[in-house]
């Protein structure tokens, strides 16, 4: 029997589940342009596949040698698999990156709004990779991302190899008067008043390097997308607890919305078997460099790649290739 609260909160999902994911046929156009624009910089063959599932079809972007061992991408909120496999382009030497567009955070993804207080995106998450014919998997989440990966986490622990969490959402949460200041002005400035001064005082926020590309897609995906203001909540110590797969975080130390310092203090503390970086000069979105892409490609290689104390057993595997 649902409480008053409970019951609350399911209306409120019910209700934004109904919600427009786009603000314009036109806006939606122009954010498909910019996903072939990202798709054309991850080099060699790259597949495109939509998988049914219970959401409707759930688009999937796979680039890498079929043989190699998948490695599940999720990307952050308003973006896309085409813009994070460009991304993760030194880590296609090594795995079958299969990017997954999430629901309602991709122009590719199923134009729904998910549950972020029941499983709803583990049982989707696993709809599509079982359409795939992907058994068992390790998975990277960026921002966003990173609280679907560790919903999927807690969802299908079993399925999980290893999980790799770039600045995740959901963990923890920043100073709120910062947020509003150096964040909820200026984004809803930009909003009423799009300017390039405005967009760069925005994302000077958010970019620890700058990249035109970048800032000129989050700009349009900023109008074009019908913000769903939904803050993902935070994981209870009880989920973090549950993650018996070996996890590796990753912290910006200058993230206003989720600060690393605290972001590791609490994994640390928290999570059974957990590794930690700290990235000292980045903000929420790290460098766009090809000296952090190595870098990244390198310590999640090195982390994939070691062996899983107490030789956990692992399900058996099949690529999507």
């Amino acid at each position: 029997m649902f409480s008053a609260r409970g019951q609350t909160r399911l209306t409120l999902e019910a209700a934004v589940g109904a919600q427009r994911i786009f603000t314009s046929d036109a806006a939606r156009a122009r954010l498909d342009g910019w996903y072939d624009r990202f798709l054309a910089k991850i080099p060699g063959p790259v597949e495109r596949r939509e998988v049914p599932t219970a959401h409707g079809p759930s688009h999937v972007l796979l680039a890498g040698d079929p043989a190699n061992p998948p490695l599940v991408c999720l990307h952050g909120s308003l973006a896309s698999s085409a813009h994070l496999l460009a991304e993760l382009v030194p880590l296609l030497s090594r795995y079958r990156l299969v990017g997954l567009d999430l629901p309602g955070q991709s122009v590719k993804g199923p134009p729904v709004r998910m549950n972020y207080h029941d499983d709803s995106l583990g049982r989707w998450a696993v709809e599509v990779l079982d359409g795939l014919g992907i058994g068992a998997f390790d998975l990277l989440g960026v921002s966003w991302g990173g609280f679907a990966a560790r919903m999927i986490a807690s969802h299908a622990p079993q399925r999980l190899k290893k999980l790799v969490l770039l600045i995740p959402a959901g963990v923890v949460t920043g100073p709120a008067w910062q947020g509003i200041t150096r964040m909820a002005v200026p984004l809803a400035l930009y909003k009423l008043f799009p300017s390039e001064r405005r967009k760069r005082r925005f994302f000077t926020e958010l970019f620890t390097s700058w990249d035109d590309d970048w800032a000129d897609y989050m700009g349009d995906a900023f109008r074009g997308f019908a913000l769903d203001l939904r803050i993902p909540p935070v994981a209870t110590d009880e989920q973090l607890r549950g993650l018996a797969m070996p996890v590796l975080v990753i912290g910006a130390a200058h993230d206003v919305s989720f600060p690393g310092e605290k972001l590791l203090r609490r994994v640390t503390a928290v999570v059974p078997a957990v590794e930690t970086e700290l990235l000292s000069g980045s903000k929420h979105s790290p460098p766009f460099t090809p000296e952090f892409r190595g870098w990244l490609a390198d310590r999640v290689t090195a982390f994939l790649d070691a062996p899983v104390a107490g030789g956990r057993p692992i399900p058996s595997s099949t690529t999507g290739g």
